[in-house]
C-alpha cells in the first residue's frame, strides 16, 4: 500500500482527530418518538463515532473537535465522550444564554423501527454550537503540526449543518494533508439536513469541492449520486439492490476524476425489514478492487451507527493492519457488531471482531 505513508505513532499525539456535531441521542427503545414517555440518552454523530470506534474498540488515541453549549446537556456530553476515552481538550464551549436563542445543543430523536416499520429520525440541532464553528475558530496549524495527527476524519453530516461548516471542513482538511496527515471523508448523505440549505445542488457543489482534499473516501451508492454526481448503472430507484460491478464501474470514474483518491469504500446493505438486512461492504485501494465477506440476513438491533463502525473499521485495516482485504473485513464485521446493540456507538471489542473476521459465529463464549 505505497500510498498510504501514514506518519509514525511516537510523532502524534493523536492516532485519529475527527470533526464534527456530537449530539444527545434520545431513544424510545422499541417504541415510537411520538408516544414515548420515556427516553434512553446517548450521544453520537456520523464523524465522532468513527473515533470513538476506533478508541474504543481499535485501540487508538482519538480525539474530537466539536463545540458545545456551556450548559447541563453540553455537560452531559462532554462526560458520555470521556467516558468512551476520547479526548475532549479540543472541544470549544460557548457561553450559554439562558434558553438557546444564540446557541445550543443539538439533540437527535431515533426510534429504530422494526420488521415493515423502518427506523426514524427526528433532529433538533438548528442553531448549534458545533454548526457555528467558522474555520478561523480552530487552530489547525497547532493541532496538525504541533500535536501531530495521524488520521484526520470527518463528513458530509457536519459540511451540511451550516454555511460555516463546509469552509471549516476544507481548512481542517487543507491543514492535514499540509502537514502529512490522511485525510478520510464519509459523505453521508442526508436529504433532510441539505433541505433548507440549497438542497441537493448545494449538496454536490459543497461536496465537490472537499473531494478535491480527501485521501479516502466512504459512501454508498446513493451518496456518490447525490453528492458527488456519479450514477450507478443498475441499482433500483429504493436502492435495495446494488450490481456490483455497476458500482466498481461508478468508482473507477470518480477516480478518474479526483485523482487524489487513494481509496473509496462503500457498505453494501439490501434492506428486507427493518429487522432484517443483506450486509457487506467492498472497497477499492491502488487500483484493485476488494469485497467483504457477504451477510445475507444479517439481524439488526440498532442500525444507526454501522456505516460509522464500517468506517472505524476499515481506517484500523488501512492505517494499523496495512491491508485492504483485512480492511473491508473488518470495517464489515465491526460494523455488523455494533448493530446487534442499541445506540449510535460500538459496544464490540477488537476479539469480537476478530472472531467474525475469522468465521466465528453466534456460539455462547464461557
Amino acid at each position: 500500500m505505497g500510498n498510504f505513508a501514514v506518519k509514525p505513532a511516537k510523532e502524534c499525539r493523536f492516532d485519529i482527530l475527527s470533526l464534527g456535531e456530537v449530539m444527545l441521542r434520545l431513544d424510545p427503545g422499541e417504541g415510537r418518538i411520538r408516544t414515548s414517555r420515556q427516553f434512553r440518552a446517548w450521544e453520537g454523530g456520523g464523524e465522532y463515532n468513527v473515533a470513538r470506534g476506533l478508541r474504543r474498540c481499535f485501540g487508538q488515541r482519538a480525539a474530537v473537535v466539536t463545540a458545545f453549549a456551556k450548559n447541563e446537556v453540553g455537560l452531559l456530553m462532554e462526560d458520555l465522550i470521556l467516558q468512551g476515552g476520547v479526548d475532549t481538550s479540543l472541544i470549544k464551549w460557548v457561553d450559554y444564554d439562558g434558553i438557546g436563542r444564540t446557541v445550543r445543543n443539538g439533540l437527535n430523536f431515533t426510534e429504530r423501527g422494526f420488521g415493515i416499520r423502518g427506523a426514524v429520525g427526528c433532529s433538533d440541532r438548528g442553531n448549534t454550537a458545533a454548526s457555528q464553528i467558522k474555520a478561523e475558530d480552530i487552530d489547525w496549524e497547532y493541532i496538525f503540526g504541533e500535536l501531530g495527527v495521524r488520521w484526520f476524519h470527518t463528513g458530509g453530516i457536519y459540511a451540511a449543518l451550516s454555511e460555516t461548516t463546509g469552509d471549516t471542513v476544507i481548512a481542517a482538511a487543507k491543514a492535514a494533508k499540509k502537514y502529512g496527515t490522511i485525510v478520510s471523508y464519509d459523505l453521508n448523505y442526508r436529504p433532510s439536513l441539505w433541505k433548507g440549505f440549497g438542497g441537493l445542488e448545494k449538496c454536490r457543489e459543497v461536496n465537490r469541492e472537499i473531494a478535491k482534499y480527501v485521501d479516502v473516501m466512504i459512501g454508498n451508492e446513493e451518496d456518490f449520486t447525490a453528492c458527488l454526481g456519479f450514477e450507478v448503472e443498475g441499482a433500483d430507484e429504493n436502492l435495495t439492490d446494488l450490481d456490483v460491478n455497476s458500482f466498481q464501474k461508478m468508482i473507477k470514474k470518480a477516480v478518474a476524476e479526483f485523482p487524489n483518491f487513494k481509496a473509496t469504500a462503500t457498505t453494501m446493505r439490501g434492506v428486507k425489514t427493518a429487522t432484517v438486512n443483506d450486509w457487506g461492504a467492498m472497497c477499492w485501494v491502488d487500483g484493485e478492487f476488494y469485497t467483504s465477506t457477504h451477510r445475507p440476513g444479517l439481524e439488526i438491533m440498532d442500525r444507526v451507527g454501522g456505516g460509522d463502525s464500517f468506517a472505524s473499521g476499515f481506517i484500523y485495516g488501512l492505517m494499523i493492519l496495512g491491508d485492504p482485504q483485512l480492511a473491508v473485513e473488518y470495517g464489515a464485521a465491526h460494523g455488523a457488531l455494533a448493530m446487534t446493540t442499541p445506540g449510535d456507538t460500538t459496544m464490540a471489542s477488537l476479539s469480537e471482531v476478530e472472531k467474525i473476521v475469522g468465521g466465528g459465529g453466534a456460539r455462547v463464549d464461557r
